[in-house]
């Protein structure tokens, strides 16, 4: 398969750079935003690269995988409205992180996925790994044949979670995963969307659940695409599709050190891209 020119001109990027992206409006900008996450990216509409840093470590990307989960299970063609219960099989036995989504707790393969694009439910994503298919072992295995499809030259996928430590990328393959993933009208809808309730219990009430993206209530930013992801060894991290003054941009960052890094690194470089352009 031909590499797409976009693609090609990611392997352009040093380090840490800031270089001119084309003709756009942040063609050219001067200067360092000053982001504390260890890694990142920006990209226009066309691929070109607006900033980086250290883009080819390769790091543990934690629930970012779920966009990748969310391709899989597309990509498949699978029954969104078909029922799918919660089992014991569905339960973290790595971090052993609890869930609202009893045993027993059903909902169609939609809202599983709704929630764990939007509220990073880790118990939905497992189940839509095990009822692929084939099974959860298939399904790792189409995660890692679409990364391989998609040019991700540096990454690895064991789980639909994100929850094991051998889900890996860098930042420079996971723009190519944000652009593939923005391509999917339902993952933009899910991962943008800011709260919902869901019944998957028929003798109790509803359940309310939230995106973790905070900056969707922040009436200045212009959201397409989103995913956060937090583990120990793999930080604080946030992805984005957004667009800044009539821009649509990419946006990458991993490895932040506190809760609301990559909130303020993410408000850094828009105003830094504000100021230069």
């Amino acid at each position: 398969m031909k590499t797409p020119q976009w693609a090609l001109c990611l392997f352009l990027l040093l380090p840490v750079t800031a270089l001119a992206a084309g003709n756009g409006k942040f063609g050219q900008l001067n200067g360092n935003p000053g982001l504390r996450s260890a890694s990142a990216i920006v990209l226009d509409a066309d691929g070109n690269i607006i900033y980086g840093k250290d883009t080819d470590t390769v790091r543990p990307i934690a629930s970012i995988t779920k966009l990748m989960t969310a391709m899989v299970i597309l990509d498949a063609g699978l029954d969104l409205e078909q029922p799918i219960t919660v089992t014991r099989d569905d339960r973290d036995l790595i971090r052993l992180t609890g869930s609202r989504l009893d045993y027993g707790a059903t909902l169609s393969r939609r809202e599983m996925l709704l929630l764990a694009l939007m509220s990073s439910e880790n118990r939905a994503a497992s189940a839509l790994g095990r009822t692929y298919p084939g099974g959860l072992d298939a399904f790792v295995t189409a995660m890692n044949l679409k990364a391989e499809a998609l040019g991700m030259r540096n990454s690895q996928f064991a789980d639909p979670a994100g929850l094991h430590g051998d889900n890996l990328s860098t930042a420079r393959d996971l723009a190519l995963m944000v652009r593939a993933a923005g391509t999917y009208p339902l993952i933009t809808e899910a991962s943008t969307t800011p709260g919902m309730e869901v019944h998957p219990f028929a003798r109790r009430g509803p359940l309310n659940y939230n995106n973790t993206n905070r900056l969707l209530k922040n009436q200045t930013w212009e959201i397409g695409l989103s995913k956060t992801g937090y583990l120990n060894e793999a930080g604080r991290c946030l992805v984005m599709q957004a667009t800044i003054e009539g821009e649509p941009v990419s946006i990458v960052l991993l490895n932040s050190f506190g809760k609301l890094t990559p909130f303020g690194d993410s408000n850094r470089l828009r105003k830094w891209m504000l100021a230069n352009s």
